[in-house]
């Protein structure tokens, strides 16, 4: 089993900046892909950006150019820079590992939240 704590959430108003971070315990050899999800009121959950241990990363064209997700391998922790936000950014943003063996784990999620 894979455990995630999120950090990092919050309010900010519309231009500003966040910073989440993720971190893991647990079975953590076991880990490939990390990334971050989002789900908005009303909405599906999406991906908002994936890397995998060796640092190949995946954005969701919404983001693209304005967040940058970073990975530590030793310290077992991903890290979601977001900049020049937008209040369809709002959503609560939850972490996630996929395992070697295609399992998905999931952090409690962190309320984001962008004002105009």
């Amino acid at each position: 089993q894979v455990q995630l704590v999120e950090s990092g959430g919050g309010l900010v108003q519309a231009g500003g900046s966040l910073r989440l971070s993720c971190a893991a315990s647990g079975s953590t050899f076991s880990i490939n892909d990390m990334g971050w999800y989002r789900q908005a009121p009303g909405k599906q959950r999406e991906l908002v950006a994936s890397i995998s241990r060796g640092g190949r990363t995946n954005y969701a064209d919404p983001v693209k150019g304005r967040i940058t997700i970073s990975r530590d391998n030793e310290k077992n922790n991903v890290s979601l820079q977001m900049n020049s936000l937008k209040s369809e950014d709002t959503a609560v943003y939850y972490c996630y590992v996929r395992t070697i063996w295609s399992k998905d784990h999931w952090g409690q999620g962190t309320q984001v939240t962008v004002s105009s």
